[in-house]
This record gives C-alpha cells, sequence and structure tokens, in this order.
C-alpha cells in the first residue's frame, strides 16, 4: 500500500517533469524540500526508509539515498539511530526557496470582505475557547456516559446493519429513532405526537437554521426572552430575522398586553422562541396562565411558537413540568429536544417535533439543506432508548448533578451570603451568583478564565442594558470533591474586586 508522502512525492515530480530541474535525484530533493518548506511534511515528520520510498516510486533507492543525503547536509532532515530519518523540528532560517517552490504558494487575499450579517455574528459570538471544567455553564458530565453499553449495542447493530443506514436519511432520520422517541416524548414530557412528526437534527442550531429558513422571509419578526441563549439570537440573525427581545419575569416570557398590529413599529412575529420548563439563563418556568395567553395569542396572529426543552429532564424536586406542546392537540408549536445535556454533546442529535402541516415539507428542505446521515449513530440511540438505558443514565445523572447543585448552592450561602444566590427553580445544570452593580460581570469572568475557571457573564444574555450583573456557574461537569477548591478562586477574586470598588463585604 502507497503512503500518503509517497503519493506526495509523486505528485510534484509531475509537477517538476517538465522544468529543466536536472536529474532524477534533484528533482526528488526538490519535491521533498518543497513540501518541507510549505508545510505538507510538517517539522518533526518521520520520512519513509529509503528502500520504502524508492519501491512506492519505482525508482532506484541510490536516487532516494542521494535526495535524503542533501537534504540532511543543508539540515532539513536528521537520521535517528535505530528510530530513522525525520524532518529537523527547527528549520534552517537561510533556507532558499526555488522559483519551482514558489508555484505551489497560492496568493495569500490581504483583504478578505464578509457579508454585513457574518460580520455581526463574528462581534457577537459566544463559543468559548475551552468546552470542560469548572463552571462551564450547560455542559454535562460526559465522563459518566455508559460507553460500554453503547459499545455493545452498536456492535451488535453494525453486524447486521441495511444499506440504507450508510446513505443519505430520506426520512427525517432513523425511524427507529422517531418511534422511540415518540413513545418516550408522549410519557415523560406530555407531548402529543406520533413518530411521523420527528424531525432529527445535527444540534439544535441546525433546528432553529431550517426553522428560520422555512418559515421567515428576512427582515420578517421573532420574539426572544431576553435574556436568552446567545445561539438562537446568532441563527436567527445569520438568517436575516429582526429579533425583538421580549422580558421575562418570574412566569416566564411577558408578551405584550395588545396585539402587534403588523405595523412598521410593532409587527407581527412570525417565531414566537420560549423556554418554558426551564428559562435559559435565569430558571423560571412558565405559568399555565402565561403559556395559556402565549398560545392564544400565537393561533390569532398566525405565528409559530419554538419550545426550545433542552435540560427538561433534570428536575430535583417536585413533579417534571409538562410541554407547552402538549397543552393543545392543535397547538401552532415546534417543540425542540436535545441528546447534548442528557448524554453528550458531541453526539450532535437533536430532533424537532413538528405539526403535522409542516412535517413533510421541513423533512425535505431538511435533506435538501443538510443532507442528514449519522444513521449507526441513531440507530444506536433508539436502542439505548428502547432498552432502558437512556431512562437508568438520567435517573443516575439527576442523582449525580442534585448533590452537586446542593454543595454549590451551600458554598455561595456560606461564603458569601444567600443574597448572592439568585432565584433557586432547583433545575437544571447551572446556578446564577448574583452580583452587586459595582463588578463588571464581563471583566471578572474574563479574569476567572485565566485561572482556568470558567463562567458567563449574566449580562451578555441580555440585548439590551442588562438590569442585573452576575456569573452562570455550571456544576454538571464539576466533581462535587472539586467543588469547594474551584469556587474558592471565585470567592478570592470578587473579594479583590469588591474591595477595590470600596466595599469590604463579604
Amino acid at each position: 500500500m502507497r503512503s500518503l508522502l509517497s503519493d506526495l512525492i509523486s505528485q510534484r515530480l509531475t509537477g517538476l517533469s517538465d522544468t529543466p530541474t536536472g536529474t532524477l535525484n534533484k528533482r526528488v530533493y526538490q519535491a521533498l524540500q518543497q513540501a518541507i518548506f510549505d508545510g505538507s511534511i510538517a517539522p518533526g515528520s518521520r520520512l519513509p526508509a529509503s528502500r520504502d520510498l524508492a519501491k512506492e516510486l519505482d525508482i532506484s533507492r541510490n536516487t532516494v539515498l542521494a535526495a535524503y543525503d542533501q537534504l540532511q547536509a543543508e539540515g532539513y532532515i536528521q537520521t535517528r539511530s535505530g528510530s530513522g530519518t525525520f524532518v529537523t523540528s527547527d528549520l534552517p532560517e537561510d533556507g532558499v526557496i526555488t522559483d519551482k517552490t514558489a508555484r505551489y504558494f497560492a496568493p495569500v487575499r490581504s483583504h478578505v470582505v464578509l457579508s454585513e450579517r457574518g460580520t455581526r455574528l463574528l462581534t457577537r459570538t459566544g463559543v468559548a475557547s475551552q468546552q470542560w471544567g469548572a463552571f462551564m455553564p450547560g455542559v454535562p458530565d460526559v465522563t459518566k456516559f455508559p460507553h460500554e453499553i453503547w459499545r455493545k449495542l452498536q456492535n451488535r447493530l453494525s453486524r447486521r446493519l441495511h444499506p440504507e443506514f450508510l446513505t443519505y436519511s430520506r426520512h427525517g432520520g432513523c425511524p427507529q429513532l422517531q418511534h422511540a422517541l415518540a413513545d418516550y416524548l408522549r410519557v415523560a414530557r406530555s407531548v402529543d405526537c406520533t413518530a411521523d412528526q420527528i424531525l432529527i437534527t445535527t444540534g439544535t442550531h441546525q433546528a432553529l437554521d431550517l426553522l428560520a429558513k422555512m418559515l421567515c422571509d428576512p427582515g420578517d419578526t421573532a420574539w426572544i426572552e431576553e435574556p436568552s441563549y446567545w445561539g438562537i439570537r446568532n441563527v436567527l440573525t445569520i438568517n436575516g430575522v429582526d429579533i425583538q427581545p421580549v422580558p421575562v419575569d418570574d412566569s416566564g416570557m411577558a408578551p405584550p398586553e395588545n396585539m402587534p398590529e403588523n405595523s412598521l413599529n410593532n409587527p407581527v412575529p412570525k417565531l414566537i422562541c420560549v423556554t418554558p420548563s426551564h428559562h435559559y439563563p435565569l430558571g423560571s418556568v412558565m405559568s399555565l396562565a402565561r403559556r395559556q395567553k402565549i398560545l392564544a395569542m400565537a393561533s390569532e396572529l398566525g405565528s409559530w411558537i419554538v419550545e426550545d426543552d433542552y435540560d427538561s429532564e433534570f428536575r430535583y424536586s417536585g413533579s417534571p413540568i409538562p410541554a407547552l406542546q402538549g397543552l393543545s392537540s392543535d397547538a401552532p408549536v415546534i417543540y425542540i429536544g436535545t441528546f447534548s445535556k442528557t448524554l453528550y454533546p458531541a453526539m450532535r442529535i437533536s430532533y424537532m417535533v413538528l405539526p403535522r402541516p409542516l412535517a413533510s415539507r421541513l423533512k425535505i428542505a431538511h435533506s435538501e439543506l443538510y443532507r442528514g446521515g449519522n444513521g449507526l449513530t441513531q440507530l444506536t440511540l433508539a436502542e439505548f432508548i428502547r432498552e432502558g438505558h437512556y431512562a437508568a443514565h438520567i435517573r443516575k445523572m439527576r442523582l449525580i448533578y442534585g448533590k452537586r447543585r446542593n454543595t454549590l448552592t451551600r458554598m455561595i450561602e456560606q461564603e458569601l451570603g444567600p443574597e448572592y444566590l439568585c432565584e433557586d427553580s432547583n433545575a437544571g445544570l447551572h446556578l446564577i451568583l448574583s452580583l452587586p452593580d459595582s463588578i463588571d460581570d464581563v471583566a471578572l469572568s474574563a479574569e476567572l478564565e485565566q485561572l482556568k475557571i470558567l463562567t458567563r457573564p449574566l449580562s451578555a444574555y441580555y440585548l439590551r442594558p442588562a438590569p442585573r450583573r452576575g456569573l452562570l456557574l455550571g456544576y454538571g461537569c464539576v466533581p462535587e470533591e472539586e467543588i469547594e477548591t474551584a469556587f474558592g478562586h471565585i470567592v478570592e477574586c470578587l473579594r479583590r474586586r469588591l474591595f477595590s470598588a470600596g466595599t469590604t463585604e463579604p
């Protein structure tokens, strides 16, 4: 079997064949030199033995040895006794790139012009440089995932895998997963649905992107919660949707008392985006009266409600909060769920429960735009749910997260005081550490990141000037025994800033 490097050198030799570059060993030398210079062969890389490379290129070994000798004499490669030949880690500074080498470099544009939407997206990005560690919000403990169970299921299924699971999806996802989800959602979330209403997506962002493209035209309006998840704002904005933040109180989104008139100053929303079971990030639960009001408004206005039920499985006391979608059989609600919080984010499997008039058309659009796949993963997940492993994993993680939540709550009250603890919804994977108005939560979060403590500033979730300051502290990926030490860094930084602001407490 030919190596990748021999294929590379063979291509370079072909490029040099029409030029007066001299003998074959010189052309081999130049091809290797060019590949080293342009990074195709990285510093420290091991080169094939001269005998192997000669055989793969169908040339004399002496030709390769001559090229290697020249490269070694010039300091490009070195031989390690008993190990082989390697590209030098530090290339010579006085190396000369020949004219033949230069033709392999593409011209670099000095200035790149992005679209207005693209530029705006990059100025509002919320993606953190690190995604794991104390106290990264929204991240579950992926180390607890039952890999052995999953591996056995996947191995068993892969032995009798039908070809349809290895091609492009035509049904909006794996039919087995759609049926397993329909059964699960009816019981666990009181969702009124059948399997044909379920569309499997590659993450929640893809689901929102599809909805924005298919249900909104550029310039249309969407209501979003204020504060809200940065991801939904960015996905809607990049699709040209005009987002209108609607305040959230203890009962959830508080829509205007009067119906919009579809004027320039008061447009009717095409989408109403909510997290009713557990508002992100504040944690409030939408009241029944507020749910009924929003349902009535959406029906009268012809709007679609987008219900993001991102972490409803993790509720630590009281009864589960039923989904908004299940309140009415003909509700104009698009229900979105994800496995990123219950299993692990890199699985990239989310789903939508679509109203029947939308289901078939959005499945066709999804296939056209995204070409769904991951058939084996979806089939394995279906079996994982059907055999009860999914419910068992959630029960186990609910106990673990509940203990971590209690520990973090106790640390906040003990070290800082109960006034620093935001409203406790007793659900989800994060708490909010309330901060005095004198504390810049963005600057504090950035300082903590330098100490490897990952938080998110509450003010960053507001589109309008934030009425409050705070830090989102995720406890999902922090072992219980590490919470005290990690939280100690937050207390230390906070007290230092309070002192600088002229405050001696806490």
